[in-house]
């Protein structure tokens, strides 16, 4: 199969975004599944993980109906307060459901950046991995030291690391976080997506903005932990869906036709454990 490993739908009357503000502009509008599905259908995809956007529980239970209607969502990566008593049951009920696949705190939100590293989560992070969860890390360059204490806390977790970690492409700078990024793939088991970049680079990005980031995960997670996705609608901000794909095609030129399968939806599939 071909997978879209990150992508997004909200409503606004839903009031549970609080980022999703007026000057975002073309992406503060509802997106369902009716408005993905010709994009995927044009680029081949087969199929999707549904990512949470909001730090909400009824956002949650939102994405999951919306994968009861539409079969291309093959996964939902949801939300749980981490830090409430009864996290661990929450975590357990939502891993019943045959659709969701992991959980993402919305680390990068956070003020204090060692906030995973506290004592109190960690019934959260063990009854995650004990329901064969993936652990999503919406982190950003500054947090890559304190989850690489995380997975040394639990190196058998099911971690991918979203976009990249955020790299600061418009800026151009790599230092630091070249280094972390290097460690994490040496010293764990992590994955990383392969996605949100053309967000981090601006709007007038080329390839050559994307490709010393993308070698740079292409020569230390390798193809077989490179997962991709279009973190679509938020790609919409800097580029359409169709220009993001042509994008991938040329950075990954060069690899076997096996380990572009395996970037394109191999990994994720496995990853994320998607079975239908």
């Amino acid at each position: 199969m071909k997978i879209d490993a990150h992508q997004h739908f909200w409503t606004l009357a839903r009031e549970d975004y609080g980022w999703l503000t007026p000057d975002l502009g073309p992406i503060y509008a509802d997106f369902a599944p009716a408005d993905l599905a010709p994009l995927l259908k044009g680029a081949g995809i087969d199929g999707t993980v549904l990512v949470q956007a909001a730090p909400t529980a009824a956002e949650t239970e939102y994405l999951l109906s919306l994968a009861e209607q539409a079969p291309f969502i093959k996964g939902v990566v949801g939300w749980v307060d981490f830090e409430a008593a009864d996290a661990p049951e929450q975590i357990a009920r939502l891993a019943a459901h045959p659709v969701f696949v992991g959980l993402r705190p919305m680390v990068q939100d956070i003020p204090d950046p060692l906030w995973m590293l506290r004592d109190g989560l960690t019934p959260a992070f063990d009854s995650l991995q004990q329901s064969n969860l993936t652990f999503d890390a919406l982190t950003l360059p500054r947090h890559l030291g304190p989850l690489q204490q995380l997975l040394e806390r639990h190196p058998h977790m099911c971690t991918v690391i979203d976009h990249g970690a955020k790299p600061l492409i418009r800026e151009g700078v790599m230092e630091g976080w070249q280094e972390d990024m290097s460690t994490l793939a040496r010293n764990t088991n992590a994955w990383c997506k392969l996605s949100g970049l053309v967000t981090e680079a601006g709007a007038n990005w080329t390839v050559e903005d994307l490709k010393p980031y993308v070698n740079h995960l292409l020569n230390t997670f390798g193809p077989y932990r490179l997962i991709w996705g279009s973190d679509w609608p938020v790609c919409t901000l800097n580029s359409s869906y169709e220009r993001w794909l042509e994008a991938t095609d040329t950075l990954l030129t060069g690899l076997s036709p096996h380990e572009h399968q395996a970037i394109r939806g191999g990994n994720a599939a496995h990853a994320y454990d998607l079975r239908n």
